[in-house]
């Protein structure tokens, strides 16, 4: 299992993307998205700084509150 961070694309470069999520940036690798181009405004999982894929602002944003509450500590990721 791989954990993929989604964020959301700001600004494109070439293969290169500048992405934020939860107040941090981050350039990423497109690369791997030639199928699928980003733009601005898409929202893309990351993975060791790469894009692997395209997703929702919902499902981003889900994501975000899920890891948050790991993070909290309140067992929501427990298994």
């Amino acid at each position: 299992m791989c954990l993929a961070i989604p964020m959301q694309v700001i600004e494109v470069r070439g293969f290169t993307a500048r992405c934020q999520a939860k107040g941090v940036e981050r350039d990423v690798s497109t690369f791997m998205m030639q199928e699928e181009p980003v733009v601005p405004g898409d929202y893309v999982m990351v993975h060791v700084g790469y894009a692997i894929q395209k997703v929702s602002e919902r499902d981003a944003r889900s994501a975000w509150e899920l890891f948050d509450q790991i993070l909290e500590g309140d067992g929501a990721g427990d298994a």
